[in-house]
C-alpha cells in the first residue's frame, strides 16, 4: 500500500436524524441566527439561486465555519475548535476541517488499513513510524487516529516518543502525566484524555520525559499496559521516534505487531528508509504500508 496525501475529491459523511433540522434551525437554537436573520438569507438564496449557507456567508451574516458547525451537526459528524485554550492545533486538520479535500486522502488510507488488518485479528495496533525526524509521522498519527474516531471506532492515541514528543501540542493537552507516569506505576489507565464528548477519540500523552525511554518501552510493564488498552479500544495508533535516531520505533513496532512507514517526498534519504524497513523486517513486524507525504 502507498498514499500520497494531496488534494483529492472530497466525499461526505453519512447522514443521521439529525439531517432533518435546516441548517437555519440549527443556528437559531445555537444563537448565531435570529429568525430575521433566516429569513433575509433564506429570501437572497432563492433570488440569487444560491444554497444557504453560501448565501449566508454573502449577506455576511454567517462565517463559513458556522456553516461547517451546522452540517456537522446535521450529519452527528462533531467538529473540534481549531486554536484557543480547548482547541485542536493546526495541524489537527481532520478534526476541525473535516470537509477539506485533504483529508479525503486520509479517509482512503484509512479504508486501506482496515482492508489489510489480519482477517482473524482482534488487536487492531499500529504503530507510525518514519526512517528520520521531520518526514511527518506525528502529523499522520494524530490524523489518522481522528478519521478512526469519526467512523465510530473507539481509537487511543498513545504518543510513545518519549524523547521529542508532539502529540500534547497537537492536541493543546498537559504533559506533567502520561505514558512514562504509567509505565512506571505512578498512574492509571484513566489518564488518557477524550478529546470531544461526541467523538470517541483518547489521547494519552508522553508524560515527562524519562532518562530511561528504551528501557521502559522493552519492559514487560509496557506489554500488560498495551493488552489492556487492546481490550478497552478499537484501534490504537502509536506515534513513535524517528527509527534513524533510536532503537525506540522498531520496539514499539514490534509490540504493536503493525506498522506504517512515513515517507517525505524530497526530504527522506533513500538509505534510511532502506535501513528502517530492514530493521522492521527483522523484528517481524507486519508493515502494512508507506505513506508518501508532501509538507
Amino acid at each position: 500500500m502507498k498514499v500520497t496525501l494531496k488534494n483529492k475529491p472530497l466525499t461526505s459523511p453519512g447522514t443521521s436524524p439529525e439531517g432533518s433540522r435546516s441548517i437555519g434551525a440549527i443556528l437559531v437554537g445555537e444563537g448565531r441566527l435570529s429568525p430575521s436573520d433566516v429569513d433575509k438569507i433564506e429570501r437572497f438564496a432563492r433570488e440569487q439561486g444560491l444554497r444557504f449557507g453560501d448565501a449566508a456567508v454573502q449577506l455576511q451574516l454567517l462565517a463559513k465555519e458556522d456553516v461547517e458547525f451546522a452540517i456537522a451537526r446535521q450529519f452527528n459528524y462533531p467538529i473540534l475548535a481549531c486554536g484557543g485554550q480547548n482547541g485542536v492545533g493546526e495541524e489537527v486538520i481532520a478534526g476541525y476541517r473535516p470537509e477539506s479535500p485533504l483529508v479525503e486522502p486520509l479517509r482512503a488510507l484509512r479504508s486501506q488499513i482496515l482492508f489489510r488488518w489480519p482477517r482473524d485479528t482482534t488487536r487492531k495496533v499500529i504503530a507510525v513510524t518514519s526512517a528520520e525526524r521531520g518526514d511527518g509521522r506525528s502529523w499522520l498519527a494524530a490524523n489518522l487516529a481522528v478519521v478512526f474516531a469519526q467512523i465510530g471506532e473507539r481509537t487511543l492515541l498513545i504518543d510513545a516518543d518519549m524523547r521529542n514528543p508532539r502529540q500534547h501540542l497537537l492536541f493543546n493537552l498537559n504533559n506533567d502525566v502520561g505514558l512514562s507516569a504509567l509505565v512506571t506505576g505512578r498512574a492509571t489507565r484513566e489518564i488518557a484524555r477524550r478529546i470531544h464528548p461526541q467523538l470517541r477519540l483518547f489521547v494519552l500523552p508522553s508524560g515527562r520525559l524519562p532518562p530511561n525511554p528504551q528501557e521502559l518501552l522493552s519492559g514487560p510493564v509496557f506489554d500488560v499496559v498495551l493488552e489492556q488498552f487492546t481490550e478497552q479500544f478499537d484501534v490504537i495508533v502509536i506515534d513513535t521516534p524517528a527509527m534513524a535516531e533510536t532503537a525506540d520505533a522498531q520496539i514499539l513496532a514490534a509490540r504493536a505487531g503493525n506498522a506504517l512507514m512515513v515517507v517525505r517526498r524530497n526530504y527522506t534519504r533513500q538509505k534510511k528508509l532502506v535501513t528502517a524497513m530492514q530493521n522492521l523486517s527483522e523484528a517481524g513486524v507486519n508493515v502494512l504500508g508507506s505513506v508518501m507525504q508532501e509538507l
